[in-house]
């Protein structure tokens, strides 16, 4: 069975999606675009989250403490295709409000894609299935844009 290696333009797209979903804390929108047994490694938890509901548990008792994202831009991204995937890396510049001040951080971010068996040639619909973000050294010469 020959995989679909999606185009650039279909990651670009449905990276942005994430990134907007993100940026508006729409949790329904954002979620939907994870594959339901996603992982997530995150610099500032302990612990990897082994699926998709362990991280909506985690993001629901964020925004139950107030916690929002005020903004969130997407910079030095890169797409590698695959047949039946692709993995997309970028600088992400966020700012949140923690229901208790304002925070901002600027952390580097892969995200793994797969293309679903019905998904057609043009590799649309594609989900994610791991996300991994870390902290951007100080030092670094990453671009702002």
């Amino acid at each position: 069975m020959t995989q679909t290696e999606p185009t650039r333009d279909a990651v670009l797209a449905a990276a942005d999606e994430i990134v907007e979903a993100f940026a508006a804390t729409d949790d329904a929108r954002y979620f939907a675009a994870f594959a339901p047994d996603a992982t997530f490694l995150f610099h500032t938890e302990a612990e990897r989250l082994d699926d998709r509901a362990a991280y909506e548990h985690l993001w629901q008792e964020w925004t139950d403490s107030g916690w929002r994202v005020l903004s969130c831009e997407s910079s030095d991204r890169l797409v590698q295709t695959f047949p039946g995937g692709a993995v997309f890396t970028h600088t992400v510049d966020t700012t949140v409000d923690t229901g208790e001040e304002r925070e901002s951080y600027r952390e580097r971010e892969t995200i793994v894609f797969r293309v679903p068996a019905e998904t057609d040639a043009t590799g649309t619909g594609l989900l994610a299935v791991h996300e991994h973000l870390s902290p951007l050294p100080e030092s670094s010469d990453v671009p702002a844009s």
